[in-house]
């Protein structure tokens, strides 16, 4: 059974800095993408930054030059770099693995709040 495991959520105040990470695990299929995505209240969930496994990435326009997304392929883990946090940045943070063959996991989220 595939697993999506994120950590390393928290409050720190603006200008401060987090790094999120996420463990997939469970598959013998390879993998297509990890990423990013992020739900604040009242709001739809939206990208944050995405890698695939050639370590091609893309990043919403709101967190580029600010937030840096990695990926370690052996351990099909994916980490995210987060500089520069504001309070608009607070929401729950959720890892999504895209596998092939089995399709696309989610993790069950993790919060990261901005205080000003």
């Amino acid at each position: 059974q595939v697993q999506v495991v994120e950590s390393g959520g928290g409050l720190v105040q603006a200008g401060g800095s987090l790094r999120l990470s996420c463990a997939a695990s469970g598959t013998r299929f390879s993998f297509k993408s990890m990423g990013w995505y992020r739900q604040a209240p009242g709001k739809e969930r939206e990208l944050v930054a995405t890698i695939t496994s050639g370590s091609v990435t893309n990043y919403a326009d709101s967190v580029r030059d600010r937030f840096t997304i990695a990926r370690d392929n052996a351990k099909n883990t994916v980490y995210l770099q987060m500089n520069s946090l504001k309070p608009e940045d607070t929401a729950v943070y959720y890892c999504n693995a895209e596998i092939y063959v089995l399709g696309s996991y989610w993790g069950q989220g993790t919060q990261v709040t901005v205080s000003s």
